[in-house]
């Protein structure tokens, strides 16, 4: 499938401030996830299941919470598992 079939099909709109778009995108597309960002639009990713989707979120996480924040996530993510 090719990126402009892609675009054809729902997408998602992620919103991401537009300092951070190229980093989000960035890392969106090492990780193999559809995305594109065109001048002074939205960046629109294709999420294709749940892997995908918590992908995103993480990249997310990433760019949008404290170094603080994060670290109470991992902490309660790893309080789940055990």
């Amino acid at each position: 499938m090719h990126l402009s079939d892609l675009e054809a099909e729902a997408t998602e709109i992620v919103e991401v401030p537009w300092s951070d778009r190229w980093q989000a995108y960035k890392r969106l597309r090492e990780l193999d996830i559809p995305c594109w960002c065109k001048i002074g639009q939205p960046l629109r990713v294709w999420i294709a299941g749940p892997t995908a989707a918590i992908q995103v979120n993480s990249v997310l996480k990433q760019l949008s919470f404290s170094r603080l924040e994060l670290a109470r996530s991992l902490e309660r993510c790893w309080h789940l598992v055990n």
